[in-house]
């Protein structure tokens, strides 16, 4: 039986005070914001996208803590542990370029649909009723496949540290994220998320540190010494080393992840809200910096953690000497949990159990979000009531938060009961997910995807994922089981299989009977108002009186050409339209003939998003031939680490940390300055009256 880390009573203590805690923050801060700074939660469009309004630094901060799962911290530290020092700069090149590219579709939604709520209305205003309900079907699974994982992978970490009943962590980790996103809506999940990532990068810096500097580790050329004498063997690396850059088993399941998480990322609403909340003048800057900060927490803190448990496992130190780990512990995640325990003690541990909250909580407030909206918008306001008001659409998006915080903790309970674990989850998830990836890609990108095309390819992807997976795992294993489908290659094929195989029934069946989509059908989703509050509602605060101007007149000429990105607006059109106040009556786009749809950004708006859409695009390109061509391919080699080099790979990982930790807490307080100013102003002056 293992050995207990904490005692049962810490492990409630944190997660219950912690769910208090941050509901005491999230209801102060929305008070905050309500009364100083005009952002009112009990609105539709504040709840679900922030009033479109987020700046770079906060934007950064919310995707980094999007990325940072406990899959990059605690996991990638297991992962280290069984593959060696590859694993990592896999696990981290595949978060670097996924942010890189959801850069380039955050930035053609603001083009394209800039006043979009989720990704699914996107296909509902392209293809109609049956495509979306197939791609609400994907997103659903996508999201509590998940989410559900993650619940499960904290769940079963807490049981393993605290000896709590795994149910009751299933129940309880959930619980206070479902009252405090109720309370604050998506501008509260970005306001935990910077709470979430400010503590979560410090106690990792700290327990790296820590770590490496221990005196059973002796530092970076300590731990390269120690790991070097390890009676460990690999199967697939080189020379069976830990300290090789050509593993196997870390290219194949860097492989499989790049999938699973770029599908966790395109079929999962929560990551597009992100970017249809940000400014408009934040996506691309804050997308782009976070995937190359996002690097640091694999690369550092997997490193050193994952390798100092090889280098003390057969030692005293230990805290379970003279066991070693077993792999289904690994795969639970418990290396972490030993290495901290064994070298700077029980406090330590509990610290790592305040990380897992916060990185599980993170993921949970993201995705009830993401599931209140497709049922609120995307089912409820689509389907059950049309007309349905911003109160009305408000309270189904409350209880929407309710009802998946709930179903999800049942379905972690349900995983657990039926064997799966999070290594078995990350290789099926890409199979199930991925098939949507490349129909919505191309639903903002080709024109001429059809309706059928999109309603079909999904399906038939997902149907040739699925047979390839199970096909292979039994021709490999010769029986179907939770331990046979959770191998690496029928994984990676399937996962393959399931992402480019929709491509191709997309063309093939557009092709067939060709259609050409008019973009300006992407300008008639509206923002979320009440009629009978339409003349007092003020605009989000993301647009100008020039592009509200904009918005409300109806120029012909405005749209004529629908084949660029977007229509541009001339000189002397622009001096052509009437000056509108910000309380004038809203226009919809709904309610206009195509001919009369205007884009509600001006012209020097309109140029500025293309120009960073041109950057993006160039980004992503670079980014993708940095992270996983230029830099870990040369390294997979008939090569083991020296010491010099050794010393130099950790230096710079601990260097990465550091800027990251700049990059999405430093630099957020900075760029939010002004509010928090006034919002203090604001509260000084109530004080003084």
């Amino acid at each position: 039986m293992a050995v207990q880390l904490l005692t049962q009573g810490e492990g409630y203590g944190i997660i219950i005070g912690l769910s208090i805690l941050f509901c005491l923050i999230i209801v102060a801060a929305v008070y905050i914001q309500k009364r100083y700074l005009s952002e009112d939660s009990d609105e539709s469009e504040m709840f679900m996208v922030a009033n479109r309004s987020v700046g770079t630094g906060l934007t950064a901060s919310a995707v980094f803590s999007s990325w940072m799962w406990i899959n990059e911290s605690v996991f990638s530290a297991a992962y280290t542990y069984k593959w060696g020092i590859a694993l990592p700069i896999w696990w981290a090149s595949g978060l670097s370029f996924q942010i890189a590219l959801m850069a380039v579709l955050g930035i053609v939604a603001k083009l394209r649909v800039p006043y979009a709520h989720t990704s699914l209305e996107i296909m509902k205003i392209r293809y109609g009723r049956y495509v979306h309900i197939v791609f609400i079907v994907l997103n659903l699974i996508n999201n509590i496949f998940g989410c559900g994982s993650m619940i499960l992978a904290g769940a079963q970490l807490v049981t393993g540290m605290t000896g709590m009943h795994v149910v009751a962590a299933c129940i309880l980790i959930p619980a206070g994220v479902v009252i405090y996103t109720v309370m604050g809506g998506l501008k509260a999940t970005f306001l935990t998320d910077f709470l979430h990532t400010t503590v979560a990068l410090i106690l990792l810096i700290y327990f790296s540190l820590a770590v490496l500097t221990n005196e059973h580790i002796g530092g970076v050329s300590g731990l390269y010494e120690k790991v070097k004498a390890a009676d460990v063997y690999i199967p697939g690396n080189y020379e069976g080393s830990l300290l090789t850059m050509k593993s196997r088993s870390s290219v194949l399941f860097g492989l499989v992840l790049k999938f699973g998480n770029l599908a966790l990322v395109l079929m999962d609403t929560a990551f597009w809200q992100k970017s249809f909340a940000s400014d408009v003048k934040a996506t691309v800057p804050a997308y782009a910096l976070v995937s190359v900060v996002i690097l640091a927490v694999p690369w550092c803190t997997g490193t050193i953690i994952g390798l100092s448990a090889r280098a003390i496992e057969s030692t005293p130190i230990w805290f379970d000497y003279p066991n070693r780990l077993t792999l289904t512990q690994v795969n639970s995640g418990m290396v972490m949990p030993y290495v901290l325990r064994s070298l700077l003690g029980q406090g330590a541990t509990t610290g790592l159990l305040v990380l897992v909250f916060m990185a599980i909580t993170s993921t949970i407030s993201s995705s009830v979000i993401a599931v209140s909206s497709i049922i609120s918008l995307d089912f409820f306001r689509t389907y059950i009531n049309p007309k349905a008001s911003d109160r009305k659409t408000l309270s189904v998006s409350h209880w929407g938060v309710v009802f998946h915080g709930c179903f999800m903790a049942g379905f972690a309970i349900m995983l657990e009961y039926a064997g799966a674990t999070n290594n078995w989850s990350t290789y099926f998830r890409p199979i199930i997910a991925c098939p949507g990836i490349l129909p919505i890609i191309l639903s903002l990108l080709w024109s001429r995807q059809t309706k059928l095309a999109a309603l079909l390819s999904p399906l038939l992807g997902l149907a040739s994922g699925v047979t390839t997976w199970l096909c292979l795992s039994w021709k490999w294993a010769g029986v179907i089981n939770i331990t046979t489908t959770q191998q690496q290659l029928p994984g990676l094929y399937a996962a393959c299989v399931s992402f480019f195989s929709p491509a191709l029934f997309s063309v093939i069946i557009s092709l067939v009977k060709p259609e050409k989509f008019d973009w300006r059908e992407f300008l008639r989703i509206d923002l979320i108002e009440d009629e009978s509050a339409s003349s007092n509602s003020s605009s989000p605060s993301s647009l100008s009186d020039k592009e509200i101007s904009a918005k409300h007149t109806s120029d012909p000429t405005r749209a004529s050409n629908p084949e660029p990105i977007l229509p541009s607006i001339s000189a002397e059109e622009k001096g052509r339209r009437p000056s509108v106040s910000k309380h004038s009556p809203h226009i919809h786009n709904s309610q206009v003939p195509l001919d009369e749809v205007v884009h509600p950004f001006d012209e020097e708006t309109l140029r500025h998003v293309r120009r960073w859409f041109k950057i993006a695009s160039v980004y992503f390109v670079v980014n993708v031939l940095a992270t996983i061509v230029l830099w870990p391919m040369p390294l997979y080699r008939d090569y083991i680490f020296t010491r010099t080099f050794f010393d130099g790979w950790v230096t710079m990982a601990i260097i990465w940390h550091f800027a990251a930790m700049f990059a999405v807490i430093v630099y957020p307080i900075f760029d939010g300055r002004h509010a928090i100013a006034k919002a203090v102003r604001g509260m000084v002056g109530e004080f003084k009256r």
